[in-house]
């Protein structure tokens, strides 16, 4: 009878779970009684089960509670305060270049002139480029509009260019808000155990505990992780199809700001020839450089400006 009732108990909250999402998720504890009584008077269950079930209904509803995380929408202010988080986190990792302000600058006119000509040309606290102090071949952005390129990196370049495809590939993880999707992945995550200890607790564990945290213990958790989650995100790199997404947005950047999109490629061809012997960095959060190219001669073709790197060149030399 223990086995049957655990399986019914499961059985109504992945049952509740799938009406949550359609409709809402304050309501699982409701739906759960609901079936409960149903699968009594069809004879699933005995009256005094479905009478246990019905009374967990607010165990289950906890958990809807959890599940609504994943629906919220995170406000501006809240995607800065994340990135400015996050890059604190990198700051401790990394030091700050300070051997060249005229390079630092010059990339975030770079990085101005690429925004300005985008769909989000504005953010809650703007974009900012800075330089970390590494040969490392690396570059992180984060939710608040930072964005952090090693010297390492730098040094690939050999064009304004190409400079640009790595500025507007780290601008398009921004906005496609990579790391606030990562987030919201983690928040289904939590919801997942809290409903897991909600159905503990229905069969009648009120002590139960999932991962070794009872249902509390998880809903607090959750605010008080999510910087880690963002950190470990950055550490681990995003997926090899955002990577390849954030690349096909960056060349529809650079033709809008009036840079030569084909110029990304360079730059990925470049980092072919340099990135074995520079290890870490990009070896170990990007699809390779090749996988990288094949992707991004797909999309190149699509745009059309006219070539005016020579232009760019003395300009390039004068910081470089």
């Amino acid at each position: 009878m223990k086995n049957r009732l655990s399986f019914f108990i499961m059985l109504c909250s992945v049952t509740a779970i799938a009406f949550a999402v359609l409709f809402s998720c304050s309501s699982m504890g409701t739906i759960a009684g609901i079936g409960a009584q149903v699968a009594a008077a069809a004879g699933v269950i005995n009256q005094s089960t479905a009478d246990t079930i019905s009374k967990s209904s607010d165990a289950i509803n906890q958990a809807g509670e959890a599940f609504e995380k994943v629906r919220e929408d995170i406000t501006p202010e809240q995607e800065y305060y994340i990135g400015r988080a996050v890059g604190a986190n990198i700051l401790t990792n990394y030091k700050l270049y300070a051997g060249s302000p005229a390079l630092t600058a010059y990339l975030n006119r770079i990085c101005n002139a690429i925004v300005i000509n985008s769909e989000q040309p504005e953010i809650y606290n703007g974009y900012h480029v800075n330089i970390l102090d590494s040969g490392e071949i690396n570059a992180f952005a984060t939710s608040g509009g930072h964005v952090f390129i090693t010297r390492g990196l730098i040094a690939c370049a050999d064009s304004e260019d190409a400079l640009a495809g790595v500025i507007a590939h780290e601008i398009a993880h921004i906005q496609e808000k990579h790391s606030l999707k990562a987030i919201k992945s983690s928040r289904f995550s939590q919801a997942v155990l809290a409903t897991a200890s909600a159905a503990a607790v229905t069969a009648g564990n009120a002590g139960a505990s999932v991962g070794g945290m009872n249902l509390a213990d998880l809903t607090s958790a959750f605010n008080e992780s999510v910087n880690d989650v963002v950190t470990t995100l950055v550490n681990n790199g995003y997926s090899q199809t955002q990577e390849f997404d954030a690349d096909s947005k960056a060349l529809k950047l650079m033709a809008g700001a009036g840079y030569e999109p084909s110029a990304l490629i360079d730059m990925l061809r470049s980092l072919e020839k340099n990135q074995g012997s520079h290890p870490g960095g990009f070896n170990k959060t990007h699809p390779s450089p090749a996988q990288r190219i094949s992707s991004a001669q797909k999309a190149v073709g699509s745009y059309k400006v006219p070539d005016t790197r020579s232009f760019r060149q003395e300009r390039y030399r004068a910081v470089k």
